[in-house]
C-alpha cells in the first residue's frame, strides 16, 4: 500500500515533519509512506492552473497514484499553514487528485490543544475538496516536547500505541474505500 505524506510546515525541525518519519519507519512493514515534496510549489494560481509548473504536475501525479493520503499539520493562528493551504488549493482544482482519497490526519504540539482548531480547519477544506477523511480517529499529540526524545523521536508508549491504533484503521480504510 504507498502512502503519500504532506508535512504541513516547511521548517527544518518541524516536529509533524519528525512524526511522520516516525511513521514511515514504524509502519515500514504494511505501508510505504513517501514524503510529498511540496516545498517547490508556487503559490496558487488561478491564471496558471491549466498550465502549471512542472513541479506542480508531478507533485499532483504523485497524489494520484497514492493510495491514501497522510497529512501532519501544525497550528497557526488555529488554522493549517499557508505553506499547506497552498499545497491543498493546487490539488483541488482542474484534475481534482484529492477526490474520493482517503485521508488520516495527524499533528503535535508543544500546546495544550493538540492542533486540534488546524485539524477542524483541515477536515473542512478536506470535505470540499471530496477527499474521504478517516473518521472518529484524530490524532491531537499536545505537550509534544515532554514525550520525544533528546533527538525529537516520539517515545512516551501511550501516544505510540494510539498511533498504532489509528493507523491500523487508516490502513483498514484505504482499503474500504478503494472502490468507491
Amino acid at each position: 500500500m504507498k502512502i503519500v505524506a504532506i508535512v504541513g510546515s516547511n521548517r527544518k525541525q518541524s516536529i509533524n515533519k519528525k512524526l511522520v518519519e516516525l511513521l514511515k519507519e514504524r509502519y515500514l512493514e504494511k505501508v510505504e509512506i513517501e514524503i510529498l515534496p511540496i516545498e517547490g510549489l508556487p503559490m496558487y494560481n488561478q491564471d496558471d492552473e491549466l498550465t502549471p509548473a512542472e513541479v506542480v504536475i508531478h507533485v499532483k501525479k504523485i497524489v494520484a497514484a497514492s493510495d491514501g493520503v497522510l497529512i501532519a499539520t501544525p497550528e497557526y493562528n488555529h488554522a493549517i499553514p499557508a505553506f499547506l493551504k497552498n499545497a491543498l488549493d493546487w490539488f483541488s482544482r482542474v484534475d481534482k487528485v484529492m477526490m474520493k482519497k482517503p485521508v488520516m490526519i495527524v499533528g503535535a504540539t508543544p500546546g495544550v490543544l493538540g492542533t486540534v482548531r488546524a485539524q477542524v480547519n483541515l477536515r473542512q477544506i478536506l470535505a470540499a475538496m471530496g477527499a474521504l477523511t478517516l473518521p472518529g480517529n484524530e490524532v491531537f499529540i499536545n505537550a509534544v516536547h515532554e514525550k520525544v526524545d533528546e533527538a525529537g523521536k516520539l517515545t512516551h508508549e501511550p501516544t505510540l500505541g494510539f498511533l498504532d491504533t489509528v493507523m491500523n484503521n487508516f490502513i483498514d480504510w484505504v482499503e474500504k474505500t478503494k472502490h468507491l
